[in-house]
């Protein structure tokens, strides 16, 4: 199930990951773990591997994607309920349904920039003042797997801090961690994001005043063959870097 790269990044995940841990330790885990695996050599290395087959292709592309956030999501690594690691190739100008969407997630999570400039937002709820805007619980469909978003009334929201993160720099967020990440350069930008998996929430938090959303939003999944090509592309533009 994997060459060289796959067994070692598969060991380091569990190592680092697998078992239960309290969340701050979890979030600081995942962040060192995201650091080691994102250094460009090391994920050249890697993503090269998994392109000419190495890992489990099959799998991996039935949950690679599209995101509507305006970013391409590729699995590298599936660890089942513990953690799933990915590479997301964020393209500037990209994005449709939910791009202005604050968002938090089912579990913890750290990211590291490979290449290009990620900007961020973070937001917490507020009683009155701050920005207005319409809430959702976004779940997944138990057979398409497609985004549902049932609406759940108005919300407040208040900026509590704004961030840039160029290549080399690393984040980590708790689950219920409100927030906001596009690319902030016209280059593209290069991801490795880590989800933990531990503890997994049913449902996130979906805040938008963009205007009404449609309750489903279709999850189109890769096949193989454009998934090992995404890879492939992938690592030519780390070889790039």
């Amino acid at each position: 199930m994997g060459g060289r790269q796959v067994l070692a990044a598969r060991r380091l995940l569990a190592e680092a990951l697998d078992g239960e841990l309290p969340e701050h330790e979890r979030v600081l885990a995942a962040r060192s773990v995201v650091a080691e695996l994102g250094s460009p050599d090391r994920l050249l290395e890697l993503t090269a591997e998994l392109a000419s087959g190495e890992g489990d292709p099959d799998g991996c592309a039935r949950l690679s994607y599209r995101h509507v956030l305006g970013f391409d999501k590729l699995l590298l690594i599936d660890g089942g309920p513990h953690h799933m690691l990915r590479a997301h190739l964020w393209h500037a100008g990209r994005g449709a349904i939910g791009k202005e969407d604050i968002h938090n997630h089912r579990s913890p999570l750290a990211s590291y920039v490979v290449r290009g400039r990620l900007a961020m937002e973070l937001y917490a709820p507020r009683e009155s003042g701050g920005i207005e805007a319409d809430r959702y619980r976004e779940s997944l469909a138990d057979k398409s797997a497609d985004w549902l978003l049932e609406p759940t009334g108005p919300a407040r929201l208040h900026l509590t801090q704004v961030a840039e993160y160029a290549a080399g720099s690393t984040y980590a967020l708790p689950a219920h961690t409100l927030h906001r990440a596009w690319c902030d350069t016209a280059e593209p930008t290069v991801t490795l994001f880590l989800e933990t998996g531990s503890g997994r929430r049913e449902h996130t938090d979906v805040f938008t005043a963009a205007g009404p959303h449609p309750g489903s939003v279709p999850k189109v999944p890769l096949d193989v063959a454009d998934y090992l090509a995404e890879l492939d592309a992938l690592a030519e533009l780390l070889r790039s870097t």
